[in-house]
């Protein structure tokens, strides 16, 4: 079975030792759960950042899709997740195996993800975030999944040695600003199952080539978009919005779409702009840790927008 060359290259890039041991094992993985779970592919394989999706077929002639990948902090919940959700607002999981963390997945339809919507309408594909976010945030985090307090605490710790590393002037005080941000709301974190990574790559239309599972694509009452790929959190649904806000990004339009997000999902506005300067504050850190020389001039127009400096 050939893998994808990007997926060998992040694998490598992200994983190093550990990548490449995951990627030479792939195909003994694969054969080994398209035999276990009497699978038949029926197309290529697919990847993201960490794992291999093959389109199978199950016994009963139904699609689904089967997800090999490496488990890390950030997808160590989703089998949790997904059974929490249970279809509501983002896909079914039909099968987990917890020992290797592979999925079988309900299928969806991979050609229309939510992208495709916002090339024509970016208001109304922010609007189908909102709607997907009401649902996913409606339920509680399950024991297990790891916490926005833990994630809001680590970023603190490493505020004062990142703004070290970061040109004196604007850039330095927005990411002190946002930490001071997050300083204030980090005592009450929230309990709320979040999907964490709902950029519109990770929304797709339901019911691809048919699907496994109750409740097929996008019948029964969830909706024509689905959710896919969950990193999940358990905590305020203001740390939530900022993929919504830079997806398709337009400076004129951060704050029409903080308005939007905040008021579907019936959120304080003071609270989700703290968390979503978290958010910011997040993505920031990431770049000082891998040596981004400049920080990402959207991140910083994202966060003099919602403190009103623009």
């Amino acid at each position: 079975m050939e893998i994808p060359d990007g997926l060998v290259r992040t694998q490598i890039a992200y994983g190093g030792d550990a990548g490449r041991e995951f990627i030479a094992g792939l195909p003994a993985r694969a054969a080994e759960f398209l035999e276990r779970w009497g699978l038949r592919r029926t197309g290529p394989g697919m990847h993201g950042v960490t794992a291999l999706v093959l389109p199978v077929e199950r016994a009963d002639g139904s699609a689904a899709v089967l997800k090999l990948g490496r488990v890390d902090e950030e997808s160590a919940g989703e089998p949790l997740a997904l059974r929490a959700w249970d279809g509501r607002g983002c896909v079914r999981l039909l099968e987990h195996d917890a020992v290797t963390g592979a999925l079988l997945l309900e299928r969806l339809d991979e050609r229309r993800p939510l992208t495709e919507l916002a090339e024509r309408d970016a208001r109304q594909a922010v609007r189908v975030v909102g709607e997907l976010l009401g649902r996913l945030t409606e339920v509680r985090a399950p024991a297990g999944v790891r916490g926005l307090g833990g994630v809001a605490g680590g970023m603190l710790e490493s505020v004062p040695a990142a703004l070290g590393r970061v040109a004196p002037g604007r850039a330095r005080g927005l990411v002190a600003d946002c930490a001071a941000a997050v300083a204030e709301v980090a005592g009450e974190p929230g309990d709320r199952l979040l999907h964490w990574d709902l950029h519109y790559g990770n929304v797709l239309a339901g019911g691809g080539g048919g699907c496994g599972g109750r409740g097929g694509g996008g019948g029964g009452g969830r909706g024509p978009w689905i959710a896919i790929d969950p990193k999940p959190l358990a905590g305020d649904p203001g740390f939530e919005l900022l993929p919504a806000i830079r997806n398709a990004f337009a400076a004129d339009e951060v704050r029409w779409r903080f308005d939007a997000l905040t008021g579907a999902l019936g959120l304080d506005r003071e609270r989700a702009r703290a968390w979503t300067l978290g958010r910011v504050l997040q993505n920031v850190l990431w770049d000082v840790e891998a040596g981004e020389r400049g920080l990402d001039e959207e991140q910083l127009l994202v966060a003099e927008l919602l403190l009103g400096r623009r």
